[in-house]
């Protein structure tokens, strides 16, 4: 009943459109066209002046609402300076915005018909051709630059002592590994991959590397350490978003990508920091990825060196799940300040 409410008081609002449209030409054609489309064009500078301040105050009121709603402050000391670049993004278009909208309707309300005032037709001027064109060529490359400044120092060559987590996506989950004590991946050959057998990431068993990997279902880091992420997929493209951290970086099958950075608070400060309990770091797909893609959510834990040690010790090796008669049962924890080695997984 109500959506048949609705259809018909949309209806009778087109109707009373059209009815209205309708009385506008029967008013034109007694006061003459031009007279008429002067008071048109009249009452249409005007609305465009309210709209003009009205929509001011509109941008206005909805940055001061949910200016505290973002992210907040970065938690990885790389994503500063992603921060510092947004913020001088946002000043530069922000101005370029407001001025623009101002001249936009203050033009079309000044130089409206009038009686006794003619447009001026103004075909060409090489001044401010240049001028518009090189003043934003000049701020998008310094900008860009900027950008790429960032880019390139979050995907150079991780500090030695960086830990290594290795990030695949599959649909629709992600699949976590560490290196154990001797701080390398095992090799991957992905016609190795065996759900069944405990082997979802196709890991090559005869690589000693790999003996003492283990795999888990949440990223655990050290506060206040390098970690250096190893993103791949195992089937079509996906995203490692990091959006507390600022960063992302896709994950393609077949080609590795890596990124680094170093987290600033631990899980229980952000929780202080946000007045949110239940605060967690997440991983996102960024990328579209299938009818399951909105269940790809990892947690990632920030704690302490304590902590993430204690925590290591409880997980068993994959080799011992996949061969438990075979394989010790734990393995020995891996230190996250210790120096590790990156070694990308190989797929073949």
């Amino acid at each position: 009943m109500s959506g048949l409410l609705a259809v018909l008081v949309v209806v009778l609002i087109f109707i009373v459109i059209f009815q209205i449209s309708k009385a506008s030409e029967y008013v034109s054609i007694l006061k003459g066209e031009k007279k008429a489309r002067q008071q048109s064009n009249r009452i249409n500078g005007y609305l465009l002046i309210a709209f003009l301040v009205l929509g001011l105050i509109g941008v206005y009121y909805c940055n001061d609402l949910l200016k505290g709603k973002i992210l907040g402050e970065s938690a990885s000391v790389q994503g500063e300076g992603v921060d510092t670049l947004i913020y001088v993004t946002l000043a530069i278009t922000g101005i370029v915005f407001v001025v623009t909208q101002i001249l936009l309707f203050w033009f079309a309300f000044k130089y409206q018909e009038k009686e006794g005032q003619q447009a001026f037709y103004f075909p060409h001027n090489n001044k401010l051709e240049v001028i518009w064109t090189v003043i934003p060529a000049i701020a998008l490359t310094v900008l860009v630059a900027f950008g790429l400044k960032h880019w390139f120092q979050l995907t150079s060559d991780a500090p030695k002592d960086a830990a290594i987590v290795e990030i695949t996506g599959k649909q629709f989950n992600w699949l976590i590994r560490y290196p154990g004590k001797d701080g390398q991946l095992g090799r991957r050959d992905f016609k190795k991959i065996d759900e069944a057998a405990s082997n979802p990431l196709g890991m090559d068993w005869d690589d000693q590397l790999g003996k003492d990997d283990f795999m888990a279902t949440e990223v655990h880091l050290v506060v206040n350490k390098p970690v250096k992420f190893v993103i791949g997929s195992r089937d079509v493209i996906h995203d490692v978003g990091l959006p507390h951290f600022r960063m992302k970086m896709d994950a393609v099958p077949g080609i590795p990508t890596t990124l680094w950075f170093t987290p600033k608070y631990t899980t229980k400060e952000m929780r202080e920091k946000t007045g949110n309990p239940d605060f967690t770091y997440e991983i996102a797909c960024d990328q579209m990825c299938g009818v399951g893609h909105y269940s790809m959510r990892g947690v990632i834990v920030v704690e302490t060196q304590e902590e993430y040690d204690a925590w290591v010790i409880k997980q068993p090796l994959q080799y011992a799940l996949a061969h438990p008669a075979a394989a010790p049962a734990s393995p020995d924890a891996p230190k996250a300040d210790s120096t590790q080695k990156t070694v990308a997984a190989n797929t073949k």
